[in-house]
């Protein structure tokens, strides 16, 4: 088979949503994947159809039969992450194992609620969480503090806390709270993600975020999904996504959605 019908072995581990292309890498590096029997440990590789990959003794599908997408509402004092030392409960627990393998897209803290977005493919969750596809993120924070009009302005143009960049974002104040109360409602979209980005920006500003629930991720909304609920994206909804991405579905004849083993 030519080259160009090959693919790089760490995008077609990701793409069987086995695991992230980075993560894929690492465990590639480490000795824990071989082809055809022979152990690879340089991601520098290019397999086909033909080729059985494994991943820790564990046979892998080339690809899933189709990109699937789930929502969950992720409730406050819930970890996001597979397992966790301490013993709180994780994102996992609420899908058990009837689903398979997932990756979950753009990560809530401990104390943050709302959309949390899981698909079985890696290359798409890479996609979906890089800067440069521009899929914003909104959220309704509640916070404790005066949020000044010039703090607005200067949020909507970027600002730069402890050397850290920080896009610009829109905000909108709720008008109609209880002028009464020290907390005030706002609905905040960024386009960037970083790590407790809402939370540092508004402690810059003077102000405590005491509550945050994501309601959208791209085109895709919290809506009405109970908490601690899950639902599939609709098969059309994720086809017109992936689309608009100019990603592939990555359908093919080969059935059910890939369970892998925990590296």
């Amino acid at each position: 088979m030519s080259l160009e019908l090959k693919t790089r072995l760490a995008k077609r581990i990701a793409e069987s949503g086995c695991a992230s292309r980075r993560e894929a890498e690492r465990l590639i590096e480490s000795g824990r994947v071989s082809v055809d029997g022979q152990v690879i440990n340089t991601p520098v590789f290019f397999v086909d159809e033909s080729n059985e990959i494994r991943v820790g003794g564990e046979s892998i599908a080339g690809k899933s039969e189709e990109v699937i997408i789930w929502k969950f509402h992720k409730p406050k004092g819930v970890i996001t992450t597979k397992t966790d030392p301490q013993n709180r409960k994780t994102v996992f627990d609420f899908f058990g194992d009837k689903i398979g393998r997932l990756l979950y897209v753009g990560r809530l803290d401990y104390n943050s609620e709302g959309l949390l977005l899981f698909t079985n493919n890696g290359d798409v969750a890479r996609k979906m969480e890089l800067p440069s596809t521009g899929l914003t993120r909104t959220y309704r924070a509640r916070i404790l503090g005066k949020l000044t009009d010039e703090s607005i302005r200067k949020l909507e143009n970027g600002v730069t806390i402890d050397k850290v960049k920080y896009a610009p974002v829109e905000i909108l104040v709720d008008r109609n709270d209880d002028h009464k109360s020290t907390n005030r409602w706002i609905s905040i979209t960024i386009s960037e993600g970083k790590n407790r980005e809402v939370r540092k920006i508004m402690e810059h500003f003077g102000c405590t975020v005491n509550r945050l629930i994501r309601v959208s991720y791209g085109p895709f909304q919290l809506g009405n999904l109970p908490s601690g609920e899950i639902t599939r994206v609709k098969n059309h909804e994720v086809k017109t996504f992936l689309k608009a991405l100019n990603l592939p579905d990555f359908s093919l004849n080969t059935p059910g959605v890939l369970r892998c083993s925990d590296f």
